[in-house]
């Protein structure tokens, strides 16, 4: 999964006739590239919990930072607000903890 820093790669410009060489430099050139989308990466979403009852049906989580056996879940709030890209989800507690979307 792109984190939206991942940059296609340039894909060098064919000979005119086959050339194996080039064939297998395509090939690695496509195979990181596709490697690097399939990375999972860090979750930036996350599922609202209301104590241990979901709220809301996002499954991103990130490993808990005190026991990596376990998987934190939690979303930003509205006091999060400053610190997130517009069109990230987020919970707005003085709302009665409605999902919102910045804008």
């Amino acid at each position: 999964m792109s984190t939206g820093t991942t940059k296609a790669p340039d894909i060098p410009i064919a000979p005119t006739e086959y050339d194996q060489r080039w064939m297998d430099n395509v090939l690695k050139v496509l195979s990181l590239y596709f490697a690097t989308i399939d990375n999972a990466g860090p979750s930036v979403v996350a599922t609202q919990r209301n104590g241990t009852n979901i709220k809301a049906g996002l499954s991103f989580s990130q490993p808990d930072p005190t026991n990596k056996s376990l998987r934190v879940l939690s979303i930003p709030s509205q006091a999060d607000i400053a610190n997130i890209r517009t069109g990230d989800v987020y919970y707005d507690s003085t709302a009665g903890n409605v999902l919102k979307i910045k804008t």
